[in-house]
């Protein structure tokens, strides 16, 4: 909360991942619940795309796609709107927080069961302690990864 209070602070994320994503060339921007709304949305914006969503089962009013989404708490699953990726299309997912990465392989096994391009995972906060970077590689090792703080203990 105290970063997206902060004017200077807040601007500054949005305008990192902005210039990251631009490189990447996405054609969307996928936001997680709900955190990574707060991002996602200004991203697309700036970026002049359209942005997606990524919500947890049950919350969305159209047909959807799923998968299962476990992460550090419990078991969930994750869906988006089954026609909100178009096949190829060129998607970017952001989200607040990379711990164990499970929610973020979930997200991109979503996007790509929907038959998208994942270009760029971006995620304001990396607890490093918690190796969710490396299982993300491991799990996708061609999507491109940044994240701005770094937590390693």
């Amino acid at each position: 909360t105290p970063l997206v209070q902060d004017a200077v602070c807040y601007n500054y994320v949005i305008d990192q991942f902005a210039s990251w994503a631009k490189k990447r060339n996405p054609q969307i921007v996928a936001g997680i619940e709900s955190r990574g709304f707060l991002f996602a949305a200004p991203v697309a914006h700036k970026l002049r795309l359209g942005m997606t969503i990524i919500r947890k089962m049950g919350k969305l009013p159209r047909e959807t796609v799923r998968v299962r989404a476990p992460n550090e708490y419990a078991v969930e699953h994750f869906e988006m709107h089954s026609d909100s990726i178009f096949p190829s299309q060129r998607v970017l997912i952001i989200d607040d927080l990379i711990a164990t990465g499970s929610s973020s392989i979930s997200a991109i096994d979503l996007v790509e069961k929907l038959k998208g391009q994942v270009v760029g995972f971006a995620a304001v906060v990396e607890l490093a302690f918690l190796k969710g970077i490396e299982a993300i590689k491991k799990a996708h090792p061609d999507v491109d990864i940044l994240t701005l703080i770094k937590f390693n203990e």
